[in-house]
């Protein structure tokens, strides 16, 4: 592993309350022994993989972290701190969600140096927050948004685009709210209806009705042009933030900078490898992982992939080093002269106008 070279650490926590209607995701319905035996298996992979780089971002995501009792969550940020060389400035990150947020865990976070909370509103549609399986309305989560502000600057929220009856108009008003509310970032996933999830069968029954593909790209781009005229910069194909407020966390992947994910299903990226964990509480007890060793295509593509989609852009050399010259690729030359790519120095940019064609964009430019 390289010397002294800055990582992130992501901790997995795979338990919810309650699964939502479309999600398809490894977690799973609380079960205190089952949280009890996870936490063990996971302060002990935390304690065993330690490294002596420096940690600039923390992130805990899930399933649902927020639902962890104050001491539970203190047991594994313990384990951290005692085991790693955590900056005093690093990002440190916890999805929560608006039922499971409390005075008394917000107090703790703080405490325990989380200064950075990640909020899953999806919506603010009463119908859909209970068709969707949320365990919030719209009251709750605006009113524990306002308490998480009260302690912490910097608080994101999650928005869902493609729900039933939802245009931009609609989404623009959400996030209106949610702006007003002092949120300073804001990620946008297009809803994604996953075959075993009982979203899908709503809809196979005719019990729910997503928004096609073209109105939800339309509805997605309403709510970008509002973000952005509110001052936020879209830095990523699907987040937005106030200057400044971008994660730096999500900012580390995009870049293909160095990770360690604990837990069931966590992925890390140390030099030049993927590893993942399982994603059944079997493999994970068993210490199973599966180990990518990327060639040098898969770099380039990744190279590409990840640059492109964010506000880091493609660093040339790179791709040059590892054997492609890009400005040859057939389709380069008039991308440059259309405007959807821009060359500045050694890094190449995808123009944010064109992020909802991406995948056709990266397709073409990779060798």
């Amino acid at each position: 592993m390289a010397e002294n070279k800055d990582m992130s650490i992501y901790v997995h926590i795979p338990f919810c309350e309650q699964k939502c209607n479309y999600c398809a995701f490894a977690s799973f319905c609380v079960n205190q022994a089952q949280i009890e035996d996870y936490l063990n298996d996971l302060c002990q992979e935390i304690e065993q993989r330690k490294v002596d780089n420096p940690i600039k971002t923390i992130y805990f995501g899930g399933g649902t972290p927020s639902l962890l009792s104050p001491e539970q969550f203190k047991r594994i940020v313990d384990v951290i701190y005692k085991n790693y060389n955590v900056y005093d400035n690093a990002e440190f990150t916890v999805e929560a969600n608006p039922n499971s947020i409390t005075e008394e865990k917000l107090d703790m976070w703080k405490k325990l140096r989380v200064n950075r909370l990640s909020i899953g509103v999806q919506t603010l549609k009463e119908k859909n927050l209970r068709k969707i399986g949320r365990l919030h309305d719209k009251m709750m989560a605006l009113e524990k948004i306002k308490l998480a502000r009260r302690q912490f600057d910097n608080v994101s929220a999650d928005i869902l685009i493609g729900l039933e009856d939802e245009n931009g108009k609609q989404l623009a008003k959400n996030a209106s709210m949610l702006l007003d509310l002092g949120v300073k970032h804001i990620s946008c996933y297009l809803l994604e209806v996953y075959e075993n999830t009982k979203l899908y069968q709503m809809i196979q029954d005719r019990r729910y009705k997503p928004l096609d593909e073209e109105e939800m790209i339309a509805s997605f781009n309403k709510l970008s042009s509002y973000l952005q005229d509110k001052g936020m910069t879209r830095y990523e194909i699907s987040n937005f933030a106030y200057p400044g407020y971008e994660s730096k966390h999500n900012l580390n992947y995009w870049a293909r900078g160095e990770y360690l994910g604990f837990g069931l299903g966590a992925h890390s990226f140390v030099d030049g490898k993927r590893v993942a964990n399982l994603d059944s509480f079997a493999g994970f007890k068993a210490k199973k992982t599966e180990v990518e060793d990327l060639s040098e295509t898969e770099q380039i593509e990744e190279i590409i992939m990840l640059g492109l989609r964010c506000c880091l852009g493609v660093d040339l050399t790179k791709l040059m080093a590892l054997g492609y010259d890009i400005t040859l690729n057939s389709f380069y030359k008039d991308y440059i002269q259309e405007g959807v790519l821009t060359q500045e120095g050694e890094t190449l940019f995808l123009n944010p106008v064109f992020y909802h064609l991406s995948n056709t964009i990266i397709a073409n430019l990779l060798p």
